[in-house]
C-alpha cells in the first residue's frame, strides 16, 4: 500500500500533539487529525484548567525541547499533604506530609495551565516539517489490513498510513471503529474544577483532602492562585455549579477551610462526570490507543495526563526501536510490546485510584479510624514515604527513555 503518511494520530488534545512531536523527531511522517479549530484552543483568557505535570512527564517535555517555553509559567510542586477530612472541620490532624527535599531529584513536578501548554504545543507542531495538521477535521471510517490502514474523513478525503493512533478520549471513535470495547464504572460523582485567587501564599504545596462526598484537591498555581478539583455526588454537584459565585464559594468553604485566607474565583467553572473507563485492549490491527482512549481513571491522584504521557513515551520508543531494526513497526508483534509494557502499570494505578475513592468516599467510623491509622503509619515511615513520593513524581517503574529525559 502506498502511504500518504507513516502514522495518523486521531485527536489533537494534549497527548496527540506530544506523540506527533516525539514520532516526527524520530523520523516518522505524522498526520495529526484534530476535530477542534486550533484558534479556539488559543484564547487569551485563563479558563481555570491546569495540570499536575509529574517530574517524569516534565523530563519528557524537556527531551522534546518544550519545557523551556513552559518553565516560566509553571509552578513547582514542592510539598504534598494528604489528609482525611470532614465537612465543617477541614483537614484531619491525621495526614501525610510529602516533602520533596527528601528525594534527590527536587520538586515532584509542576502545575501548568492549559492555556500555556496548548499554545506551546500548537507552535511546536506548526514548526515541525514532518507533521501535517488537519484541523478541524473528523474521521468517519477506518479500514485496516495486515499491510496498512486507511482513514476516511468527513470532507471526503482519505488518508493511507501504516498505523492509526487513537488519542481521541474516553468516547474514542478510533477504538469503536476497531471493535475495541470498554469496561466502565460510573462513580455517580462529578468533579467541579476552577481556579481561585487566594490571600495567603500557598508555598508550592498541593493538598489532597478526602471527604465522605468525595476528594478535594487544592493545587498551587503561579502567583497567589490555586486550582481545585472538587468531587461531589452528581446531583449535588449540579446544584452547586448552578449557584452564583457567592453561593459556590459558600458551598466550598466548609471543605476548603481558611488556611489560604480569603478566596475568590479566577476564571470560569467547569464540571466533569467521573467514571472508571478502561479499553478492553490497548491495540488492534494497525491501531494503538493512548491516554483516555485506553484508560480513564479517577482524578484524585492527579495522574490522568501523566499516565497518558507515559503511554506517549512508551509507544514512541517501541515504534522508533522497531523502525531502526527494520521491522514493520505497525505490525501486531510490535504493538504487543507497547501493550505489555503499559498494561501492568496502568492497571495497577486504575485499581489503586478506584480503591482509594471507595475507601475514603464514606463516613464509616470504622473505616475512618483505619484510614487515620494508615495515614499516620505512612507519615512515620520514611522509606515508605519516599517510595510514595517517587511514585507521585513519576520516577518509579520501567521508564521509557523520554521519561528519563533522554532522546529517542
Amino acid at each position: 500500500m502506498t502511504r500518504d503518511t507513516d502514522i495518523a494520530i486521531v485527536g489533537g488534545g494534549l497527548n496527540g500533539p506530544i506523540l506527533a512531536l516525539a514520532c516526527a523527531r524520530a523520523g516518522f511522517r505524522v498526520t495529526l487529525i484534530d476535530a477542534a479549530d486550533p484558534s479556539a484552543t488559543r484564547a487569551d483568557g485563563f479558563d481555570g484548567r491546569a495540570y499536575a505535570i509529574a517530574l517524569g512527564s516534565q523530563r519528557l517535555l524537556e527531551a522534546l525541547g518544550l519545557w523551556d517555553e513552559l518553565s516560566d509559567a509553571a509552578q513547582p510542586i514542592r510539598d504534598i499533604v494528604v489528609a482525611d477530612g470532614r465537612a465543617g472541620y477541614g483537614a484531619s490532624p491525621h495526614h501525610v506530609h510529602f516533602d520533596s527535599a527528601e528525594i534527590e531529584e527536587g520538586p515532584f513536578g509542576a502545575m501548568v495551565e492549559d492555556r500555556h501548554l496548548r499554545a506551546v504545543l500548537h507552535d511546536a507542531v506548526a514548526g515541525e516539517t514532518r507533521i501535517e495538521l488537519r484541523a478541524p477535521a473528523t474521521v468517519t471510517a477506518q479500514e485496516t489490513t495486515p499491510h496498512g490502514a486507511v482513514l476516511h474523513l468527513a470532507d471526503g478525503s482519505r488518508l493511507t498510513c501504516g498505523l492509526i493512533v487513537g488519542c481521541d478520549g474516553r468516547g474514542s471513535g478510533t477504538a469503536e471503529r476497531a471493535g475495541v470495547g470498554r469496561m466502565q464504572t460510573d462513580y455517580r460523582q462529578t468533579a467541579l474544577v476552577c481556579a481561585l485567587d487566594i490571600s495567603r501564599p500557598h508555598g508550592g504545596t498541593a493538598h489532597q483532602m478526602f471527604f465522605a462526598e468525595g476528594p478535594l484537591a487544592i493545587l498551587p498555581l503561579t502567583g497567589d492562585r490555586v486550582s481545585i478539583v472538587w468531587t461531589e455526588a452528581r446531583e449535588r454537584a449540579g446544584a452547586i455549579n448552578a449557584l452564583d459565585e457567592a453561593g459556590y464559594l459558600a458551598a466550598l468553604a466548609p471543605r476548603f477551610g481558611d488556611f489560604l485566607g480569603e478566596v475568590s474565583l479566577a476564571g470560569a467553572r467547569y464540571t466533569y462526570p467521573l467514571a472508571l473507563s478502561l479499553a478492553r485492549a490497548w491495540t488492534a490491527e494497525r491501531v494503538a490507543l493512548v491516554g483516555d482512549a485506553a484508560h480513564g481513571i479517577h482524578p484524585l491522584a492527579g495522574q490522568g495526563l501523566n499516565l497518558g504521557l507515559r503511554d506517549v513515551a512508551t509507544l514512541a520508543e517501541v515504534l522508533t526501536d522497531a523502525k531502526r531494526r527494520g521491522e514493520d513497526w505497525g505490525k501486531a508483534s510490535v504493538l504487543d510490546r507497547y501493550a505489555r509494557w503499559r498494561g501492568f502499570d496502568t492497571g495497577g494505578l486504575a485499581v489503586a485510584t478506584d480503591g482509594l475513592n471507595r475507601l475514603f468516599s464514606n463516613d464509616n467510623p470504622v473505616l475512618r479510624a483505619a484510614r487515620d491509622l494508615g495515614l499516620g503509619a505512612v507519615n512515620a515511615a520514611a522509606p515508605l514515604r519516599r517510595a510514595f513520593m517517587r511514585e507521585a513524581a513519576g520516577l518509579s517503574g520501567d521508564l521509557p527513555r523520554l521519561m528519563r529525559g533522554r532522546p529517542l
